[in-house]
C-alpha cells in the first residue's frame, strides 16, 4: 500500500507540473499576442512612428516560439487576431493572421526543428538557416498573393482596382475633390506614374515582407539568445546555403513574370521575394569572403550603409548570392581566407 500511495503521489505531482507548464505557455502566448496586436494596431494612429512598430508586430510571436514553444506562439497568434477582430472588425482579424501572425508562428516553429544525426545520441541537426530565409521569402510572397483578390481576379481588374485605390489615397492625402481628373497634382504624367506604381507595388510589397520576416526572425533569435532561453546553438550565418534547384525556380518565375495575365503578376511577386532571399545570401557570402581582410569592418559598414541609404546596391548582393549558388564562390576563396566567419 505505501508503494501504491507513492506512485499516486508522483503521478499527481507530474500532472500538476504539466498543468502549470500549460498555464505558463498560455499566459506567455496571451501576453505575446497582446503585444503583437498593439504593434499591429499602432498603424491606425497615422503617426510616422507607427510604421516601424507595425512591421515589428510578428516579433513578440517569434520570441514566444523561439523561447518557449510553438504552442505559445500559436496561442499568441490566435489571441492577437481575436483581440484585433473584436476591436477593429474582421478585416484586421484576417490581415493580422495572414500577414504577421501565421508567418511568425511558422518561422518560429521551423527554426526550432531538429533531428538526430548518426548513431550519437547527442548529435542533433537543426533546421538550416538558409531554408529559413527561403521560407521567409515564400511567406512574403504569399502575403501579397493572398491580398491580390481584394483588387481583382484577373490582370486587368487587379490593375484597375489597385489604380483606383492608389488614386483614392492620393486624393485623400492632398484634399482633392473626388471628381478631379488629375490623380497627382503638379505631375504632368500622372497616369504614367500611377501605372508605374501599379506595376511596382506588388513586387515591392513582397520584398518588404521578405525583409520584415528575416529581420524579425533574426531580432527574435538575438533577444531569446541574450536571455539564455534559445535552445539551438547560434548558426554560422556566413556559411548558409540554398538548395541548387532554387535558382532554377527563380529563373522560371522571372520568365513567367513577363506574361501579361495574372500569372505574370504573381510570378513577379515570387521573383522579387526569391531575389531578395539571394540578397540575404549575398550578405552571407560577403561576410565569408572578406574574412581575414584588414579593412573588413570598413567594407562591411560601407556596404550596409549603402544598402540602407540608397537601397539599389542590394541588387549587387543579389547577384553575388546567385553567383555563389552557381559556382560555390565561398569554397573557391576559402583556402585563401581561412575558415568561414561566425557571423
Amino acid at each position: 500500500m505505501p508503494i501504491v500511495g507513492t506512485v499516486v503521489a508522483v503521478s499527481n505531482r507530474s500532472k500538476g507540473a504539466g498543468q502549470l507548464a500549460m498555464m505558463q505557455l498560455g499566459l506567455i502566448g496571451i501576453g505575446a499576442g497582446a503585444a503583437a496586436a498593439l504593434l499591429f494596431a499602432s498603424v491606425t494612429s497615422g503617426a510616422w512612428l507607427s510604421i516601424p512598430l507595425f512591421y515589428l508586430a510578428p516579433l513578440p510571436i517569434m520570441i514566444a516560439g523561439l523561447g518557449w514553444s510553438h504552442w505559445a506562439a500559436l496561442i499568441a497568434a490566435l489571441a492577437g487576431a481575436l483581440a484585433l477582430g473584436i476591436a477593429f472588425g474582421p478585416v484586421f482579424f484576417f490581415s493580422f493572421l495572414a500577414s504577421a501572425a501565421l508567418p511568425a508562428w511558422l518561422l518560429g516553429y521551423l527554426a526550432m526543428l531538429a533531428r538526430p544525426v548518426g548513431d550519437a545520441a547527442a548529435a542533433i541537426e537543426w533546421y538550416p538557416p538558409g531554408r529559413l530565409v527561403i521560407w521567409a521569402a515564400v511567406l512574403g510572397a504569399l502575403v501579397v498573393v493572398v491580398a491580390v483578390p481584394n483588387f481583382g481576379l484577373d490582370a486587368e481588374s487587379f490593375r484597375a482596382g489597385l489604380h483606383n485605390a492608389l488614386t483614392h489615397i492620393v486624393r485623400m492625402e492632398t484634399d482633392l475633390p473626388a471628381d478631379t481628373s488629375r490623380a497627382v497634382p503638379g505631375a504632368a504624367n500622372a497616369d504614367r506614374l500611377m501605372d508605374f506604381l501599379v506595376a511596382a507595388i506588388p513586387p515591392a510589397a513582397a520584398v518588404l515582407a521578405t525583409i520584415t520576416n528575416v529581420l524579425n526572425l533574426w531580432l527574435a533569435a538575438t533577444i531569446v539568445r541574450f536571455s539564455g532561453l534559445l535552445k539551438r546553438p547560434w548558426p554560422q550565418l556566413a556559411a548558409m546555403t540554398f538548395p541548387r534547384p532554387l535558382a532554377a525556380t527563380l529563373a522560371v518565375a522571372v520568365v513567367l513574370s513577363f506574361v501579361g495575365s495574372l500569372i505574370g503578376i504573381l510570378a513577379g511577386v515570387l521573383s522579387a521575394s526569391l531575389l531578395m532571399a539571394y540578397g540575404v545570401l549575398g550578405f552571407a557570402v560577403l561576410h565569408a569572403v572578406t574574412r581575414g581582410m584588414a579593412s573588413r569592418m570598413f567594407l562591411l559598414a560601407g556596404v550596409y550603409t549603402a544598402v540602407l541609404v540608397l537601397g539599389w546596391p542590394v541588387l549587387a548582393l543579389c547577384l553575388l548570392g546567385l553567383i555563389d549558388a552557381v559556382i560555390d564562390l565561398r569554397a573557391r576563396i576559402a583556402p585563401t581566407r581561412g575558415p568561414p566567419a561566425l557571423t
